[in-house]
């Protein structure tokens, strides 16, 4: 239960390198997959996390590795949120930045696209941000962290 069949260190450097490869990953498929859980999506995550684990633990299953292992992913995530705390630049690398889905009620078909969300995925944000009507929009942004904010057009007051 306490004895490691690999060195301790190994433990840290195979889930620094699992977490950056992910963070990579996760970072180029897109948005969508890390702000808006569809059941096939978190069937996604639920396996990915399955088959990283073997490449972080080197097929050791005591308590002192796994410990080391989910140590090593919680300081890596401490760590990043610090330097993109202070390094703004490299935030916009690692986060990205919001993007103009609507603008004056019209939609960027082109953003849709390279972020796969389909016209039910708009449309059920647009319905959560109180809007029934693509006019009714001034803009609908999609945020770093997948969701998306929806701003209605000032109605006029008569």
């Amino acid at each position: 239960m306490l004895e490691m069949s690999v060195p301790w260190w190994e433990f840290i450097v195979r889930g620094i390198v699992v977490y950056a490869f992910l963070l990579v990953f996760l970072r180029l498929t897109g948005r969508r997959q890390t702000g808006q859980f569809a059941p096939f999506d978190l069937v996604l995550l639920l396996v990915l996390s399955n088959a990283v684990q073997n490449s972080m633990n080197a097929g050791d299953n005591s308590l002192v590795g796994g410990l080391i292992s989910a140590a090593t992913l919680l300081m890596c995530h401490v760590l990043l949120a610090h330097v993109t705390y202070r390094f703004p630049k490299l935030a916009l690398l690692v986060d990205g930045q919001p993007k103009e889905l609507v603008w004056q009620g019209r939609v960027n078909e082109a953003l849709m696209r390279q972020q796969l969300l389909s016209p039910d995925d708009l449309a059920a944000a647009l319905r959560a941000g109180g809007c029934r009507h693509l006019h009714e929009v001034e803009s609908a942004t999609l945020e770093v962290n997948g969701q998306i904010t929806v701003v209605l057009r000032k109605r006029d007051s008569e």
